[in-house]
């Protein structure tokens, strides 16, 4: 599919949410993908891009930066502690804050580098223990320790539904949750499911395969 398509996608799930498309940020996820395939998008526009490694975002981003100065890097994939430095250096949000030890690593980090991030908590809705996240009935506490404790900018909530259950049932929990806590930020849906999740209050879809596939 082409950005238009996708765009044209948003705008329609938009209009039937009886929304604004400008409240919905579609981040481009090029982890795997090399220059000659993100060239295109940022040549028809596209500036804000996702990705799951420090270390390939870095060697693909910090040459194409140099010609696109003002994209703007989410980290989406799950992140070592020990990786919160080169993170906190690269990117502009991270969507996959989990656990408290990465929680701190990152604050220690912002505060050093003076860049007060914003983030996202990440919400393991499915209880999947091969996947990241923050159980639900711990986020309350979570996000009190990310935000009283530690200082960070949590600015919303982010999940993965699991690929064998209906996704619209973890949208709405997650917003559920949001809505408990005051937050006004939700990064969900992707290249099968941004349209449920646009309708069900996503403020930031990740579209990978369905904007770098041929139709």
């Amino acid at each position: 599919m082409t950005l238009a398509t996708i765009k044209a996608g948003i705008a329609a799930a938009c209009k039937e949410a009886a929304r604004k498309p400008e409240d919905v940020t579609l981040i481009a996820v090029s982890k795997n993908r090399g220059e000659a395939e993100i060239l295109p998008l940022l040549e028809s526009g596209q500036r804000v891009f996702g990705e799951n490694r420090v270390q390939e975002a870095a060697e693909k981003w910090l040459p194409l930066r140099a010609r696109f100065p003002d994209v703007e890097l989410h980290f989406i994939g799950q992140l070592q502690s020990n990786k919160a430095k080169e993170a906190v250096a690269l990117f502009d949000v991270i969507h996959t804050v989990d656990r408290p030890s990465l929680a701190e690593a990152l604050a220690k980090e912002m505060q050093k580098q003076n860049r007060p991030l914003p983030c996202f908590i990440q919400v393991n809705t499915g209880a999947e223990p091969q996947k990241g996240g923050i159980a639900p009935e711990e986020l309350a506490g979570f996000y009190k320790t990310c935000t009283a404790d530690l200082g960070l900018n949590i600015i919303g909530l982010m999940c993965i539904p699991p690929v064998e259950e209906v996704p619209e049932l973890h949208f709405a929990l997650l917003h559920k949750h949001a809505r408990a806590l005051g937050l006004a930020q939700l990064s969900m849906g992707m290249s099968g499911d941004y349209p449920a999740a646009i309708r069900l209050h996503a403020t930031h879809i990740r579209i990978g395969s369905a904007l770098f596939t041929v139709m």
